[in-house]
């Protein structure tokens, strides 16, 4: 049987397929569109879905989209009612659940020569947020989480997964949200685009908590574990607020208004100006703030249900400085986030959980333990596009050599890294979610202090505080970190050793700490035996890991890779068996 899921007209579109309930491929749109978080249909990431499962649309039985209109429709009623909102705001909401319901119309006009046969599934938002990590994670029992902005007219949702079935216990409706109120800060700092939020998380070490009193009369914690936004520091309930998300990327209006702006006693910064000391101190207070009412809620969800392993998802699960806490903030034992937490997340979350609906009575028989389900190219597909862009390299001063032994590929590559060479490393399937895991990497020496400063010179071009991350040998982490944990998708961050921050300068944050990836023999043979080889020369079982692109989505193909290469600085490239070098001179 196969399952179609969708996340669409929403940032991140993506899609999936289940193939006797276990995943077969997963992607996000803007991989192939080339633009960052895209938004719309996921015709694209369809289609390749499709073809890695060898089928065509009219073979697929079930497709699953991850938002219901029907949703909490009373409370939907009973706020407009109440509040009587800018006529505008309710005729864009109704306007946009109208294009969610047409998925069969989509699909039929993608595929013109595979009608659609099978059944559509709505599945509410959050439930399949909390589908996306519970029904894939290692657990028979969990406490499940989802907090983000909103979807389905809630921010957030918790309960419990026992085996194949979630039990939501509680929800925080519109317009309540702790990811409102982060993404409303994250425009204040002067971060005004969709998916800025992981900026004021790299900026937050920098600064202190001087705001927390403005903090806390933002966002109110209550008894429950729930939380509350003062809404009189708001405009996104009563005012149209521009949200555009057809066919590009997306676009989000500003969600403050004046009052929050005199709360907090400065001007707010235009994304032009500076960074000032007082910019980095109200990024720390965010974050801290969040942290505040995130480990309020998992506290209270421990004392209720007495459960050791709790399972993340939607938006604000992409917050790895507060998930690196979980275990020393809160009695939880055991954590777990798959690779696109976010709304992305919620195409897998949604097929899951038509799968299960289904009443198939077969015991779950899947759990993500890795990020790699997107597209793949052979040997033979590098070496053609090598070929064809022969003149380009020479141009370039390249030269190219097939290394067909994986060992020796490795320790080559090994070498030019601990020589401070910029590495793009293309290899196996693309990575499900945001992070560049070890098959579409930038990878560097994180022994070098000045690292940072030749990464962002020569291919990142973006701001000095944000942190690039470490690869780490698994076994090798309670050595180097301060906890010893499993960090697959490197969603965790943790304190580094003091011991050890000297010997890793460039992947060592202001603070201390690092959002670490665990790499396992098993999931990922050729990165693992990289990092292992890197390690024989040097003693340090770390590579610095940043995602392959310049300011675009992470490269999918190989011609993206080849031109992102070209067209920086960097020293090599090794796609499969392919090892391009940059020659001095």
């Amino acid at each position: 049987m196969l399952i179609l899921g969708i996340n669409a007209f929403h940032g991140d579109s993506s899609a999936c397929i289940l193939q006797g309930g276990a995943l077969v491929a997963a992607a996000e749109e803007e991989r192939f569109r080339r633009i960052k978080h895209w938004a719309g249909f996921p015709s694209e990431a369809i289609r390749y879905c499709l073809a890695e499962a060898g089928a065509v649309l009219g073979d697929v039985d079930h497709i699953a989209i991850n938002t219901d209109p029907m949703a909490n429709i009373l409370k939907k009623v009973g706020y407009t009612l109440k509040n009587r909102p800018d006529l505008r705001f309710v005729l864009d909401r109704i306007k946009n659940k109208r294009e969610r319901a047409g998925i069969d119309d989509e699909l039929n006009a993608a595929f013109p020569d595979h009608p659609m046969k099978g059944k559509v599934h709505y599945i509410e938002h959050h439930l399949s947020h909390l589908a996306s990590s519970h029904l894939v994670s290692p657990f028979d029992e969990s406490v499940a989480v989802s907090v983000d902005g909103f979807g389905d007219f809630s921010s957030g949702a918790w309960g419990v997964g026992r085996d194949d079935r979630i039990e939501i216990d509680n929800r925080v409706f519109f317009p309540h949200s702790l990811g409102i109120f982060y993404q409303a800060l994250t425009q204040f700092i002067g971060f005004p685009n969709y998916g800025d939020e992981y900026k004021v998380m790299g900026l937050a070490p920098y600064g202190k908590p001087a705001f927390m009193e403005q903090m806390r009369q933002i966002v109110l914690a209550q008894a429950d574990g729930s939380y509350a936004l003062n809404l009189d520091l708001f405009r996104h309930h009563k005012e149209k607020i521009e949200y555009e998300w057809a066919s590009g990327s997306p676009v989000v209006g500003e969600l403050f208004n004046d009052e929050l702006i005199r709360l907090v006693g400065v001007p707010k910064r235009a994304k032009d100006q500076p960074l000032k000391q007082v910019h980095h101190d109200i990024a720390h207070s965010v974050q801290a703030m969040y942290e505040e009412a995130f480990f309020h809620l998992l506290n209270c969800l421990h004392e209720r249900h007495g459960l050791e392993a709790v399972c993340l998802a939607g938006g604000c699960a992409m917050n790895s400085v507060a998930n690196g806490k979980i275990r020393r903030k809160t009695p939880f034992k055991k954590v777990y986030i798959q690779s696109a937490a976010g709304d992305a997340g919620g195409a897998i979350g949604s097929a899951f959980v038509v799968h299960h609906q289904l009443g198939i009575k077969v015991k779950r028989n899947f759990v993500m333990d890795h990020a790699y389900w997107g597209p793949q190219f052979s040997n033979e597909e590098v070496a053609a596009l090598l070929k064809e862009k022969k003149s380009e390299l020479e141009a370039a001063n390249c030269i190219v050599e097939g290394i067909a032994e994986e060992g020796e590929l490795c320790r080559r590559t090994a070498e030019a890294i601990a020589g401070g060479k910029v590495v793009g490393w293309f290899q196996g399937r693309m990575e499900w979610g945001p992070r560049a895991l070890g098959n579409r990497s930038i990878i560097c020496d994180p022994r070098r202090t000045d690292m940072k400063d030749i990464l962002n010179l020569k291919i990142k071009r973006r701001e000095s505080f944000r942190p690039f991350a470490p690869s780490i040998l698994r076994e090798k982490v309670g050595e180097w970190f301060e906890e010893d944990d499993d960090v697959p998708f490197m969603m965790k961050v943790f304190q580094i050793r003091e011991e050890k921050r000297a010997l890793i300068p460039a992947v060592t944050h202001v603070d201390g700490s690092g959002r670490l990836q665990t790499v396992y023999r098993d999931t990922n043979r050729r990165y693992y035996r990289l990092i292992e080889a890197f390690h024989d020369l040097t003693g340090v079982p770390i590579v610095l890991n940043t995602s392959f692109n310049e300011n675009e989505p992470v490269v999918c193909r190989p011609e993206e890779a080849l031109d992102c290469f070209l067209r920086t600085k960097m020293d090599s490239l090794v796609m499969g068996q392919w090892y391009v070098a940059r020659m001095a001179g």
